[in-house]
């Protein structure tokens, strides 16, 4: 009965209401895999679940569009999402990379706060974790050492996306460069 009520509740706004215990958990102990949060202790998890907002998509439903403002790191908690980017005349998606449960993205907005440089779309029903910059700033000016944590890991995870990034770069030059291109 429970999960046929809970099946209902498909609006991203009412969902927010219901908390099971055991969803909790699971993603306390989501966020304490993910390398952002991993130099925190139960204790600094906990009061940042204080700041999650949960949030249900649709397959096909936009999560944020290319150019919308950056105001959020989205965690997956369950389902998948496709990054796309429209080209400058915006005739064509391209497809950047899909994110399953447990990955996260949005990072950078957690520090440039700039528009979105792609578009995040759910690829199934998808349960999403959000912590929001205003929110995050908020939490870093109350709890500064915590915060430094946290833009520490978000530095790391920036600084190993972008090495990943150049060697592609690096990779797909050579290619062109042996072929004569």
């Amino acid at each position: 009965m429970e999960t046929e009520a809970k099946n209902k509740v498909h609006s991203s706004f009412w969902a927010n209401i219901f908390a099971y215990p055991t969803e909790e958990t699971d993603l306390q102990k989501s966020l304490q895999s993910i390398p952002l949060f991993q130099e925190l202790s139960k204790k600094d998890i906990a009061l940042l679940m204080n700041i999650i907002h949960n949030r249900n998509y649709l397959p096909g439903e936009y999560i944020f569009y290319q150019g919308d403002p950056g105001i959020g790191l989205y965690i997956i908690r369950e389902g998948s999402v496709e990054i796309y980017r429209e080209d400058e005349k915006g005739e064509e998606k391209i497809k950047l990379a899909t994110f399953e449960k447990g990955d996260f993205f949005g990072e950078l907005a957690m520090v440039d706060g700039e528009k979105r440089s792609a578009s995040a779309i759910a690829a199934s029903d998808t349960r999403v974790a959000v912590i929001f910059k205003p929110d995050l700033d908020e939490f870093i000016e109350k709890y500064p050492k915590k915060g430094i944590r946290i833009l520490q890991g978000i530095a790391q995870i920036i600084a190993t996306r972008l090495r990943a990034l150049n060697e592609e770069y690096f990779s797909l030059l050579n290619k062109i460069n042996k072929t004569g291109g």
